[in-house]
């Protein structure tokens, strides 16, 4: 009788194994990504909204928006920001360890030529109260927004003297929906701070 009972319950513990999902698995992180959600609506609302013939500018945001989720898929939790400005970048990245903030993130300065170390978040860029964007009405101090697994890349162009972003689909963040520290300040203050040494480790 001892040696029934225990076999079976051997037998309900590899029946257990074998049909459940183990405990400690992990669940696909990416599809809680606050990016991953915002990405998969738009591109769901463009491909509803979209007509039968679906014209060339609409396609090339539905492209853009797929390849956007297929990155954040890969589990690239982290973005990648470049300064050719000329001028030093002011651009938001993860909270120190030693931050008391009450925003969700902070702004760090990076000097130009230089790039966001692999594995550092880079979520986005500040934008001067006198900082022309081209392709953005910016009237004012604002910031822009990048998805995971983005690299930007920040120019300026020598003609007109606006920057220029390599993404198109870079967001401007609202104040009123986002918890940003977003000041009114110039770039000549911007270019007066020290750059910030950024290690991957204060992405962690």
């Amino acid at each position: 009788m001892k040696f029934l009972k225990i076999t079976l319950v051997i037998v309900v513990m590899l029946v257990n194994l074998v049909i459940a999902q183990p405990s400690w698995a992990d669940r696909p992180k990416f599809s809680k990504n606050p990016d991953y959600i915002e990405v998969t609506k738009a591109l769901e609302k463009l491909q509803k909204n979209a007509e039968v013939t679906i014209p060339e500018d609409v396609q090339r945001q539905i492209d853009e928006l797929q390849l956007q989720k297929a990155a954040i898929e890969s589990g690239v939790t982290w973005g990648q920001c470049s300064n050719k400005t000329g001028e030093t970048l002011a651009i938001y990245g993860p909270l120190g360890e030693k931050s008391k903030s009450s925003y969700d993130n902070q702004l760090y300065f990076l000097a130009n030529d230089q790039t966001t170390p692999d594995g550092w978040d880079c979520q986005g860029v500040y934008l001067p109260s006198d900082v022309k964007v081209a392709g953005l009405e910016n009237t004012g101090a604002t910031a822009v927004q990048i998805t995971d697994g983005t690299q930007l890349l920040v120019k300026k162009n020598s003609e007109t003297s606006e920057w220029e972003f390599n993404v198109p689909s870079a967001k401007v963040v609202n104040p009123d929906k986002m918890n940003w520290f977003i000041p009114n300040v110039s770039q000549t203050f911007v270019d007066s701070r020290i750059p910030s040494t950024l290690t991957s480790e204060e992405s962690d």
